[in-house]
């Protein structure tokens, strides 16, 4: 790959760009064997000493700390291997695009961090390198019998993709200034008709996350929204939910002229004291921005009990990667009992683990049962009642332009 070659190595696009022109003029290296043909202890020895691209998304510092401090040190120690984190994780489909179109072997990317839309559109390319979760050592543990991982927006994961954790998306409100906070659609309209400006939603993927949640709550059942894109069934739900946002614009933050641009532009608010709820597609994330001083103490993490969305974020490997043993090394490391502990810490990330923690061998259940520090977020089995799949990814796509055609725009 790329960062191997030193007069090649200055960044994603500029080693993209010197690959295409022919860039350094040793010859390319011999195409590496199919990890799948091969037995784990052969694939960790092709893994060690190499440097493998990780394309991620980077806005949170207390993931880019899991990342740095505690991962990278272990495959290091272990395998003798550098993990090259390169943000960009909205842009993969077109960097793979684009490495197509350019005539590219061998992609800049090897691991990547997806779910959604962006497993759908790789799925389409058959850009990603599969079927490899059966292979790896950590396998077993996953807990591949809720559906909520093994479908990842209603598409079978089918080993193309490796669940790396799962969230649960709640609001977030200051029980200091919200002690009894609303549960539902209509209540939580109703609060906001009584204290204008202090409520809002950012109009990027979490935002558009709680509108789907809004779907389920005018829903007939939970199961409406499985399945494939069923155009009739999309159309109705978001005339409700469109209408629900009509109703309630002119009390929202800035009388709804404006929406937050993401959900950190929407923690800082919540946090400044300007508006009196955020939210999180993590549902340990209340506790950890509480840990370092972004949330008051008083902040409180909670479900609407018309149901909220749940949903798994996983680990690809680009098919045109050089590097595809590293990348099941990492991510088998990346789902072990040790890793996945970590992570769940809400001081460190709050991240969901993907593992059955019952089939773990000890001490490992009994870790994982005393967790420290979740004390604002109601615990994942009081969740379970309202947790709801992720509609089709379809549905996401037209859901964001329809929001900025009818909404944003008007």
């Amino acid at each position: 790959m790329l960062s191997h070659v030193p007069c090649c190595g200055h960044g994603l696009v500029l080693g993209i760009a010197l690959l295409a022109v022919g860039g350094c003029s040793r010859s390319p290296p011999p195409p590496p064997a199919d990890p799948l043909a091969m037995a784990w202890p052969a694939i960790e020895q092709a893994a060690r000493g190499q440097i493998l691209r990780f394309v991620m998304w980077t806005g949170d510092p207390a993931i880019n700390r899991y990342i740095g401090d505690f991962i990278k040190p272990r495959l290091k120690a272990r395998y003798d291997l550098d993990l090259a984190v390169v943000p960009g994780q909205a842009d993969i489909p077109n960097q793979v695009l684009a490495e197509i179109e350019a005539g590219l072997k061998v992609s800049s990317m090897d691991l990547v961090w997806i779910n959604g839309e962006t497993f759908h559109k790789l799925r389409q390319m058959k850009a990603l390198f599969g079927p490899f979760t059966s292979k790896l050592p950590n396998n077993p543990y996953v807990d591949w019998a809720n559906p909520i991982i093994a479908r990842d927006f209603q598409q079978p994961v089918e080993g193309f993709e490796a669940p790396w954790g799962t969230t649960q998306l709640l609001l977030i409100a200051d029980s200091a200034r919200v002690p009894d906070p609303p549960r539902t659609p209509d209540a939580l309209a109703q609060w906001i008709h009584a204290r204008p400006g202090r409520f809002t939603f950012d109009s990027a993927f979490t935002g558009l996350s709680f509108l789907k949640s809004l779907m389920y709550a005018y829903s007939d059942s939970p199961g409406v929204l499985a399945g494939p894109f069923d155009e009739a069934v999309y159309q109705g739900l978001k005339t409700q939910v469109f209408d629900w946002v009509r109703g309630v614009r002119a009390d929202l933050w800035r009388s709804g002229q404006t929406f937050p641009k993401d959900v950190a532009q929407l923690h800082q608010l919540f946090a400044n004291g300007e508006v009196d709820f955020t939210m999180s597609f993590n549902d340990g994330e209340v506790d950890n921005k509480v840990a370092i001083g972004l949330f008051p103490d008083t902040a409180r993490a909670y479900p609407l009990i018309t149901g909220m969305l749940a949903n798994t974020h996983y680990l690809g490997i680009i098919a045109r990667s050089s590097q595809k043993a590293a990348a099941m090394v990492v991510i088998n490391e990346l789902i072990s009992p040790e890793a996945q502990f970590e992570k769940l810490k809400p001081e460190v990330w709050g991240d969901g683990t993907v593992l059955e923690v019952a089939r773990l061998p000890e001490p490992w259940p009994s870790r994982f049962a005393q967790i420290p520090g979740r004390k604002r977020a109601p615990p994942r089995s009081a969740l379970r009642e309202v947790a709801r799949q992720e509609p089709s990814p379809e549905l996401m796509m037209r859901l964001v332009q329809d929001f900025r055609d009818e909404i944003i725009r008007r």
